[in-house]
């Protein structure tokens, strides 16, 4: 009796099989088993599978990337000269949806051993992170994803450091940001994957794909883009699914009537940082209520038809890809949208949805919404796919100049997202640059991501400024032209003063009393008319002439003591990179 059950445990528990396989899709594996599977994966297909180690957590877990070709195209040096397109598709940055990690194992094997998509892996190099929140996967539980049909238990939403790494990518805090971000870069894939599950309502559409550059970007991967999206939604399909290019989310919450936006997020996101730097991002999400086994089913159909398609479109995408580079490295791609908006325009569409009611609740007082999903219903909704420019800017013809008080810190940033610099070796006494000098600046009411965010109203004038040694000089005319713009343009929702990286340069250090102020301010109207005028004038305003420390403060701007750095951005624009400069080192 012995020997039959040792066979069909050897058998159920066969070399590269995960948990979720071995229980029939109810379970998935603790973060050892990656560890694991990484090792064996490249035992298993020697010359063409490597397991790298990108990083390591807070918590001091490894950061792991399995890489696939097999023709041994495993390093970016080797990708960049074959001209072979690289895919890089992620699991678990958000580790309570984890249909990605068992997904992209499962295909990952069936396609080394031939069984899937043969010959693809010769065409295009894989890079597989099955968890990216490593430290979060492990905080393992039942009750992570309420609104979630499996697996059993499974990781937790943000890091051991409680940071939302899909909010991260801009201003990169977490280590684990850092650490993928110097292998994203270094790899620089036609196509960054992240792969998440949804929250929110119950309908019957299974998996939204969104994808840019199709509907903004550059127009020759724009044009790319949407053909290929297309084409992966008709085989979507074909094979039974109901895909969506826009995520599942109300514009009224819990409210189907009130209809869908198609969005274009800020760059903290992933799929739109990948964007930023002229690239195609991806976000594949899942639908919550569908079972586990359905889930991770679909994840692998997505990441076939990414992998078919763009083996099969490789020339196509990679000229546009040296196109679009050679546009930004020339200086000609000047003009950014640093945030996109819905306009009310909209239309109807057919949305499988099921029957519900909406009623007030005697508990809440708020309207509660039922499902019933024995009972499929189509819903005609509005369907807001047209958006515009919010927010644009012009990037300067030469480029961004930091001062040394910040270069440090700065080009740490700099570095992590892959954009080039050099430092001033001599100073230069007078240089004509644009500054911003904020009218307004107003920080968030609460900490959001772990910063204390900051809202400015202002605008670029031209002024001398000195320029220290060691200034950083960052050029404009560089791939990723659009993500120096969200980094360095203050007017940004993503930018790093908007994340309140600068905020004490909009905090007042220094003051004069008032007693010194009041014989210094009749001075002032004394002696000089056109600061008579001006004041004259602002006591026309109501809300001015009834604040008392607003009129003194009239007078405090305009006394010698005043410190002209308040409310000095300290990051200048420049028409042209100035001279001294030398290499920077990193």
């Amino acid at each position: 009796m012995l020997l039959p059950v040792l066979l069909a445990l050897t058998l159920t528990q066969a070399p590269l099989t995960t948990v979720a396989e071995q229980s029939g899709w109810t379970r998935t594996g603790r973060y050892a088993e990656v560890e694991s599977l990484c090792r064996a994966f490249p035992k298993r297909y020697p010359g063409k599978v490597r397991c790298d180690t990108f990083g390591t957590t807070p918590e001091g877990r490894p950061m792991l990337a399995l890489v696939a070709s097999t023709d041994g195209t495993l390093t970016p040096a080797a990708a960049a000269k074959k001209g072979r397109p690289v895919i890089f598709f992620q699991g678990g940055i958000h580790s309570g949806e984890i249909d990605g990690k068992d997904a992209g194992f499962w295909l990952l094997r069936d396609l080394l051993d031939g069984k899937a998509l043969p010959g693809v892996l010769k065409q295009v190099t894989a890079v597989f992170v099955p968890v990216f929140n490593v430290d979060g996967h492990e905080r393992f539980g039942p009750n992570n994803r309420p609104n979630q049909v499996g697996p059993e238990e499974m990781g937790w939403r943000v890091t051991g450091q409680n940071l939302n790494l899909n909010r991260d990518y801009v201003k990169a805090d977490a280590p684990e940001m850092v650490a993928l971000l110097e292998l994203l870069h270094g790899w620089d894939p036609l196509f960054y994957i992240d792969l998440h599950v949804t929250d929110g309502a119950n309908f019957e559409h299974d998996v939204s794909v969104q994808m840019e550059p199709q509907k903004v970007g550059p127009e020759p991967l724009r044009a790319l883009g949407a053909k290929l999206r297309e084409e992966l939604f008709t085989e979507l399909e074909s094979r039974g699914h109901l895909p969506l290019p826009f995520y599942p989310s109300f514009r009224e919450n819990d409210d189907p009537a009130s209809g869908v936006n198609y969005g274009v997020s800020p760059p903290r996101f992933s799929q739109q940082y990948w964007a930023a730097n002229r690239r195609y991002g991806v976000l594949v999400e899942t639908h919550s209520w569908k079972p586990y086994p359905h889930r991770v089913a679909t994840t692998r159909h997505v990441l076939e038809g990414f992998l078919r398609l763009v083996a099969r479109d490789a020339q196509s995408l990679l000229a546009a890809r040296k196109a679009v580079d050679a546009e930004a490295e020339s200086g000609k791609a000047r003009d950014v949208v640093l945030l996109w908006e819905n306009t009310d325009t909209n239309r109807p569409i057919s949305f499988r949805g099921y029957v519900y009611e909406r009623t007030p609740s005697e508990l809440t007082t708020q309207q509660w919404i039922r499902y019933d999903a024995s009972k499929p219903q189509v819903w005609t909704i509005p369907y807001y796919e047209e958006v515009r420019a919010a927010l644009t800017t012009t990037v300067p013809t030469g480029g961004y100049l930091v001062p040394p008080a910040h270069a440090a810190w700065v080009a740490e940033k700099l570095t992590t997202h892959g954009l080039r610099f050099q430092r001033l070796g001599q100073e230069v006494p007078s240089a004509t640059v644009e500054v911003f000098r904020a009218t307004e600046a107003k920080a968030r009411p609460t900490s959001y991501e772990g910063r204390q965010g900051l809202a400015v109203k202002g605008q670029w004038t031209k002024e001398t400024q000195r320029l220290p040694v060691g200034t950083l000089y960052v050029p404009a005319a560089q791939k990723s032209v659009p993500l120096l713009a969200h980094l360095f343009e203050p007017l940004g929702p993503d930018s790093l003063l908007a994340w309140g990286f600068f905020n004490n340069h909009f905090e007042q250090k220094e003051y004069v009393e008032d007693y010194v102020l009041e014989p210094f301010a009749r001075q002032l109207l004394t002696k000089d008319p056109a600061v008579k005028a001006e004041w004259e004038a602002k006591l026309k305003d109501p809300e001015f002439a009834g604040n008392p420390r607003a009129r003194l403060r009239f007078f405090y701007e305009r006394h010698p003591a005043y410190d002209p750095r308040f409310n000095l951005y300290p990051v200048f624009r420049t028409d042209a990179a100035p001279p001294g400069l030398q290499p920077a080192s990193r």
